[in-house]
């Protein structure tokens, strides 16, 4: 199920609710209760989008990358 970032036309929040489909009409807020829910528009991100700078190919390093530095297998 996605994730769906609202914003209420009566309270004024906004609040991420998991809904089953597209089809997210009568999603209520989860603050005031009210359906004059916005839905906003949302990015995304992935892992690892920033591994592959030209840097970290320079380096020469064997392939090998830690997440944070702690598994110490070097």
């Amino acid at each position: 199920m996605p994730i769906y970032e609202f914003h209420c036309g009566k309270c004024e929040r906004d609040s991420e609710i998991l809904v089953r489909s597209a089809d997210w009409s009568g999603t209520k807020c989860p603050h005031c209760g009210s359906a004059k829910l916005d839905k906003k528009f949302s990015t995304f991100a992935s892992a690892g989008a920033g591994n592959n700078t030209s840097a970290s190919k320079k380096s020469g390093g064997g392939g090998h990358r830690c997440c944070g530095g702690g598994c110490h297998s070097h």
